[in-house]
């Protein structure tokens, strides 16, 4: 396997063998211990050849190896430390988190210690989350004997040592497998778990977060979007060079960098390979490189034309009149200068006047009038708005602010066709008149009582008119991806069980299409929001079977298919839809916030022009 690992120490013997033969004969077992001197334990053989140790549950004495980090904060500390003298199997990792929980470890970089304690398995998340384990020492207690030793050699995660394959595809657990390495992306990094690696001259792929974390890829060349970040354009392909990067090192001794998509760690990052429930196989790092800011910049689109319409959607990210004026500023400066003031515009997560305060209310007039406002002081035009009010606490979202969709609308350049009926509980109908399809309100909600819509925001349907044509619009908010596992799961393929809402949800919008094309094949319809799914998901080919839609995602050059960065993927889950009639539309995802450390909204908004 072409990685930078130690050279290795080779034994006349496998100590591996030896505990196995022990485990059989009975002679190890809970609560008694392998003594190194006796059976020889060491780290390799705590760690074994898949991702469950074969001696968890069962107590080991004076392991050897040396400290490489200390995590002295938070409420899970400890230590790793590291084998110096590596066995000649590439499946068996030399190093081990040893946990003390509140407590600081008394150790320090470069001790030589022995370790005692009981082998165990952390379920980040707890076991039902569905992710791998972290195979850790527990209870332990430990002597120093040396100090001021050489660290272990890192390993260099290189783009030849990765493989391209993710994960074995076996349709349940792969826990119990026996690592390969050199063929599975999971197996390789599980293979490093505990081990010091490094990555050098590494691009970032995924922002800083509020929490110190960002991600970088091992593989600068490897599906590449046109700002420096890496493109998700298929489940069988999820970017194996991925990891996130921690840092260990006190805040105050060297700031975390505040780095955007697209800039660099330049030098050299190194730490021990940990793995978490917020973004999987995780770099802690102890050298951290040099932030080469890239200066990528927040883009803006073209203004529409006189006879252009022009249709955006925009996640706002939990908005409520508690957000600071400072965020509505910039979602207002953001709608009238990088998207041009758009004639229309799809909101998504507009929450109600009090936001997550669970008390009842569940108006959003004061959410919309701030945010108007707002737009008004920064120049742009006095937009109206339509909304429905939901049920209370029936729609999802963050509990109490009763999130919904909702439209903007500049009635200087396009008119909204009020039609009474519409309310939380009452589905819009498609009605034919003199030839026309026309809704039975507007707005009006899309069959908010169907079970596709349980916890769930319900689509917004909305007739307009612009130069004399008629345009409907439905704004769109999907169910969430949470409950779903993740990409490094220890399921393999990870369960997607979200897919199933969606997929009806998709079915009943792709209904609607077709009942007002039904009425009038040329009707122009756009479908548009946040439907929390990908271009190639099954959701996104259920709306738009039978032609009735064409998603504009699909029209972009590949690079620049994504309006939304997770753990270090960017990747498409806002989109705008078309029907058939509307004919040689402009598109742009503008981006201006998934890819940055600073953001008004983890969505970039997206927008549409077109000629009626």
């Amino acid at each position: 396997m072409p990685t930078s690992r130690p050279t290795p120490h080779r034994r006349s013997a496998s100590t591996g063998a030896v505990i196995a033969v022990a485990l059989a004969a009975g002679l190890l077992a809970p609560a008694q211990s392998a003594s190194a001197e006796g059976t020889g334990v060491r780290i390799h053989d705590i760690q074994g050849t898949t991702r469950i140790s074969p001696l968890a549950g069962h107590q080991v004495k004076d392991v050897p190896g040396i400290v490489t980090a200390v995590k002295a904060f938070g409420p899970a500390r400890g230590f790793w430390f590291q084998d110096p003298n590596p066995d000649d199997n590439p499946a068996t990792s030399e190093g081990i988190f040893v946990f003390t929980g509140s407590t600081t470890p008394a150790v320090a970089a470069g001790d030589s210690v022995l370790v005692s304690g009981t082998v165990g398995e952390y379920y980040p998340g707890g076991q039902d989350a569905g992710l791998q384990s972290v195979t850790q020492l527990t209870k332990a207690a430990w002597t120093v004997q040396s100090s001021g030793n050489a660290l272990p050699a890192a390993v260099k995660l290189r783009p030849s040592a990765v493989p391209a394959r993710y994960a074995p595809d076996v349709h349940g657990s792969i826990e119990k497998l026996p690592l390969k390495p050199d063929r599975y992306a999971l197996d390789y990094f599980e293979s490093l778990e505990g081990m010091r690696v490094s990555v050098d001259n590494a691009p970032v792929v995924g922002p800083t977060n509020p929490h110190n974390e960002l991600w970088v890829t091992a593989d600068p060349r490897h599906d590449r979007t046109a700002r420096g970040g890496t493109l998700y354009g298929s489940y069988r392909d999820p970017n194996s060079a991925r990891v996130k990067v921690a840092s260990l090192i006190p805040f105050k001794q060297r700031p975390f960098p505040v780095a955007n998509v697209g800039d660099e760690l330049t030098g050299t990052t190194a730490g021990p390979l940990d793995y978490d429930n917020f973004g999987g196989y995780t770099l802690q790092a102890t050298e951290l490189g040099t932030l080469a800011d890239h200066k990528l910049a927040r883009e803006s689109t073209r203004k529409q034309k006189n006879d252009e319409l022009a249709v955006a959607t925009y996640n706002l990210e939990n908005l409520s009149p508690k957000a600071p004026q400072a965020k509505f500023d910039r979602l207002a400066g953001a709608l009238v200068h990088n998207l041009a003031a758009p004639d229309i515009v799809a909101l998504e997560e507009v929450q109600d006047d009090d936001g997550a305060t669970d008390d009842g209310v569940v108006d959003a007039g004061q959410t919309l009038k701030k945010l108007t406002d707002a737009i008004a002081a920064a120049g742009g035009p006095a937009y109206q708005w339509r909304q429905i009010n939901p049920v209370n606490d029936q729609d999802g979202g963050q509990p109490g602010g009763n999130i919904r969709t909702a439209f903007l609308f500049n009635p200087a350049r396009v008119s909204f066709t009020d039609t009474p009926g519409g309310d939380s509980t009452t589905p819009v109908r498609v009605l034919r008149e003199g030839g026309k399809a026309k809704l039975s309100a507007s707005p009006g909600r899309v069959q908010p009582a169907d079970a596709a819509w349980k916890t769930s925001r319900k689509p917004l349907a909305g007739q307009f008119t612009f130069r004399g044509k008629d345009v409907f619009v439905v704004a769109n908010h999907f169910n969430s991806k949470g409950g779903d596992q993740g990409l490094d799961s220890r399921i393999q393929p990870p369960a997607r069980t979200s897919e199933v809402q969606r997929n009806q949800q998709a079915r009943i919008v792709n209904t609607f299409v077709k009942q007002l094309l039904a009425v009038d094949k040329n009707a122009n319809v756009i479908v548009a929001g946040d439907l929390n799914d990908y271009q190639f998901s099954s959701a996104l080919k259920t709306l738009t079977s039978g032609g009735v839609l064409t998603d504009q995602v699909g029209r972009l050059p590949k690079k620049e298919r994504y309006g939304y960065v997770y753990q270090g993927n960017s990747q498409v889950l806002d989109h705008i839809l078309t029907s058939r009639h509307i004919s040689r539309p402009d598109y742009d995802i503008v981006h201006i916030n998934a890819e940055f450390a600073d953001q008004a909204s983890d969505h970039d908004p997206q927008v549409l022009r077109w000629k009626p």
